[in-house]
């Protein structure tokens, strides 16, 4: 197709006209479609329900080291919890703690743990002048949104086709002690759906922080949701790397089944040094006498081992497929060659992130909500909710059905060129 970009203004009227007349007849026909958030779908969530099956009154409630999993007790989760969340992470037991339904209180947790005691025997970030983070974008809003709570000055970093940007990195955690930490997302990242390469992973690993309480934030969200079982990205296991180059303690890593098994019930972990994990159960045990060891004794029994997870995931992947193939051929067949938009094709993860013509994000949003389709909202994937291009938009296909992808995905394109075409308009 051609570039709208060459087009004269006279054949831009046109286009408007007729793409508004297009625009009229999808506000008319009343849709209600929800690509807001990574909701999985009522497929997918019934995809664990035999889950409610594998305990009962007559089984019996103890984990394998003989803890009754009903009573008090087992603070950072029992023996086989740790082997399977540590072979979902790629890590070992001795690395990891279970925690409750959802890494995201983990991670909020662990800010707060930073803000008010300190890291291994540190200053409270509470009690410092300045306190900064990086933030790869586009990236994770309930990151930002962490941060942010705590007044911590939030950095953008920018994101290549591997990860962060490497060389900005290094110079703000090397060079600056108010540097604590960075959020990422390293495999099939939110929203972009990017892996980090490994050398993006060994650099990360050999940082030489200003900061001694500096840590990596290591939300490994999507560690097992590929889409094509041909087609998986592999990233090296943060925990060793970090070892090797001599920090065990500069990683928290995070992770949970929350899009595995149940979003409201799942189980949430965190693998990091002994260290930090002594500091941790420091705080621990007052705030808990253990998370629910029944719901973490139902997942072993359930998913039994890694091959377990694989396999369930692989239903996963075929019912999310479809969902993802719908948008990326709408895109294609709508706006490829239009010069008005890109936007990536992931192997996994649970979004696609579409780059918009400069200044024309937020009203693409606001015609889709118009016209009755919810997308999240413009700047969310930015620190503060501030796109300083007004570009990016993240799709999440999770939630609709393959059909309802399909128009929601026509809707979206006919807004794209829609607001791509006004916005050329003006600028003649």
């Amino acid at each position: 197709m051609k570039s709208l970009k060459n087009l004269t203004k006279a054949e831009l009227l046109v286009m408007k006209e007729s793409l508004t007349a297009e625009y009229k007849e999808a506000q008319a026909k009343g849709l209600k479609l929800d690509m807001s958030r990574g909701k999985p779908g009522y497929a997918q969530l019934d995809l664990s329900l035999p889950m409610l099956d594998v305990l009962s009154s007559q089984d019996d409630m103890k984990a394998s080291d003989g803890v009754d999993v009903r009573n008090y007790g087992v603070l950072d989760g029992i023996p086989e919890a740790k082997k399977l969340m540590a072979e979902m992470m790629e890590t070992t037991p001795e690395h990891v703690i279970i925690f409750g339904n959802a890494s995201l209180t983990v991670m909020y947790d662990t800010v707060c743990r930073a803000m008010v005691k300190g890291l291994l025997g540190e200053t409270p970030w509470c009690k410092l002048d300045q306190v900064k983070f990086l933030c790869p974008v586009p990236g994770y809003d309930r990151h930002f949104a962490i941060t942010e709570s705590f007044g911590i000055e939030m950095i953008n970093i920018p994101m290549n086709s591997d990860g962060p940007d490497m060389d900005l990195v290094e110079k703000y955690v090397n060079e600056d002690p108010a540097v604590k930490g960075i959020w990422c997302v390293p495999k099939y990242a939110n929203p972009t759906g990017i892996s980090y390469s490994d050398e993006v992973v060994r650099r990360m690993a050999a940082l030489k922080p200003a900061a001694k309480d500096f840590r990596l934030y290591w939300d490994n969200a999507y560690c097992i949701h590929h889409l094509y079982e041909d087609q998986q990205d592999h990233i090296l296991d943060i925990i060793s790397e970090c070892e090797k180059a001599g920090n065990p303690d500069m990683v928290f890593e995070f992770a949970s089944t929350s899009k595995v098994s149940f979003s409201g019930a799942g189980m949430a972990a965190i693998a990091a040094s002994k260290a930090n994990l002594e500091d941790i159960k420091q705080t621990m045990t007052i705030q808990t006498i253990g998370h629910d060891k029944i719901n973490q004794l139902r997942h072993v029994k359930f998913f039994k081992d890694r091959a377990g997870l694989d396999a369930h995931m692989r239903k996963h992947a075929a019912v999310m497929r479809p969902k993802f193939e719908a948008v990326l051929q709408v895109l294609n067949d709508e706006l490829d060659g239009l010069d008005i938009g890109s936007w990536i094709v992931p192997r996994g993860g649970y979004f696609i992130s579409f780059n918009a013509m400069e200044g024309c994000a937020k009203e693409i949003v606001a015609r889709c909500k118009e016209a009755g389709m919810v997308l999240t909202g413009a700047g969310a994937t930015y620190p503060y909710g501030k796109d300083p291009q007004d570009s990016n938009i993240r799709i999440a296909p999770s939630f609709p059905t393959p059909e309802e992808m399909h128009e929601a995905a026509k809707l979206f394109a006919l807004c794209v060129k829609l607001v791509s075409v006004e916005k050329l308009l003006q600028a003649m």
